[in-house]
């Protein structure tokens, strides 16, 4: 991916408490080598110098959560809340969802996989999946994917 100064980026770092940490920003300035950026992180008036591996461009497919534990998903009331908890993200990541429409307690679409909502954003259909990570089985990601359907 090649950046230009002022694209909004998704950063992940480790925190000071040694948890992994997702910051938002914008890159403030390129090296010539595809080394470091310099990134203006939100709520915050200084740069920092950041690995260009360590960022991502925000779009509606990076915006993700990585939570730790199955009740997450093996409980309706929880998959439910789920969807609430990834939309904040994306107003937190800078994102415009044009429509969001929960699909109740989810559907199971694949073993450890569940349909969440389907949304709109820039004219794409795609749905909202929360999965079981198949190296990590304790931990649920829930992401935005295209949607299969609108691809038919």
């Amino acid at each position: 991916m090649i950046f230009s100064p002022g694209d909004r980026i998704r950063y992940e770092c480790t925190g000071d408490d040694g948890l992994p940490l997702v910051r938002y920003g914008f890159i403030g300035a390129l090296s010539a080598s595809g080394g470091p950026v310099v990134v203006m992180l939100d709520g915050e008036l200084a740069g920092d110098v950041v690995n260009l591996s360590q960022v991502q461009p925000v779009t509606i497919t990076t915006v993700e959560l990585c939570l730790h534990g199955t009740d997450l998903v093996d409980e309706p009331e929880l998959r439910r809340g789920l969807v609430s908890l990834w939309h904040a993200e994306a107003d937190t990541a800078g994102l415009d969802i044009d429509s969001l429409h929960a699909v109740g307690d989810g559907e199971c679409d694949a073993p450890g996989g569940w349909c969440l909502a389907w949304l709109s954003a820039g004219g794409e259909t795609y749905v909202l999946r929360a999965v079981q990570l198949p190296h990590e089985p304790e931990m649920v990601r829930i992401r935005a994917e295209v949607s299969r359907q609108a691809e038919a």
